[in-house]
């Protein structure tokens, strides 16, 4: 149950994104938006840890905001894995912002 509401608010959390910042990736349907959420918790899973774990350095000397860089190129990957058009990689900045700004506020909404 858990996952499944994971997946919702990320799900929301991407809507909400792309609806303030809509030039940044073009999800267009439901079922785009849906699996463009569900593959993001799944890089965000899988490779974001070992990307992490890569740039603990650049992390550290960043004060933590070299993050953000990994979190746009999270973004990047799955826009690409689904051939969904961009922005590029500044507007995709901009957008892991937004995406992780409101996934924070929506996780706090449900008490996640």
């Amino acid at each position: 149950m858990a996952l499944v509401l994971r997946l919702a608010v990320t799900a929301a959390a991407l809507w909400l994104a792309t609806a303030l910042y809509p030039q940044a990736l073009q999800v267009d349907d439901p079922r785009t938006l849906l699996l463009a959420a569900l593959l993001l918790g799944l890089v965000n899973a899988v490779v974001r840890p070992v990307v992490l774990l890569l740039t603990l350095p650049l992390n550290l000397l960043t004060l933590g905001l070299f993050t953000l860089v990994v979190n746009t190129l999270m973004l990047y990957l799955v826009a690409w894995l689904l051939h969904i058009p961009h922005g590029g990689f500044g507007s995709l900045f901009v957008l892991a912002l937004w995406v992780s700004l409101a996934g924070l506020a929506l996780a706090k909404l449900v008490a996640l």
